[in-house]
């Protein structure tokens, strides 16, 4: 009889989502702030990202989704914290927020 002691998940997913109406907040100024916040963010919520990257209105996510959360729960807790920290970033961000939707698919952790 096979014992496994552990439980092991790969799931990668590529998660997008925009300011609200697409208003280009994330200027170059703030933009490498906001990246690494979100990346250790993931971290913390035991979803390493592979790749944090975007522009003025919005990020691509590249990261492994793990096995302690929901989708839907993930990205709600990724991005109410990640709004908070934004709009700690100055006078400017304090109408800063994230569209209500997002994207997220699976992608293959070896394609090139």
């Amino acid at each position: 009889m096979d014992c496994m002691p552990q439980s092991l998940t790969q799931l990668y997913a590529h998660l997008i989502f925009s300011t609200k109406s697409r208003e280009p907040f994330l200027g170059s100024e703030i933009r490498p702030r906001v990246h690494g916040y979100l990346a250790s963010l993931l971290r913390d919520l035991d979803s390493p990202s592979t790749v944090v990257g975007g522009v003025e209105d919005h990020v691509h996510i590249l990261f492994d989704m793990g096995k302690l959360h929901a989708p839907v729960e993930f990205v709600e807790q990724v991005k109410k914290q990640s709004s908070k920290f934004v709009k700690t970033l100055g006078p400017a961000y304090q109408e800063f927020y994230w569209q209500r939707g997002y994207g997220m698919f699976s992608v293959n952790p070896h394609s090139p």
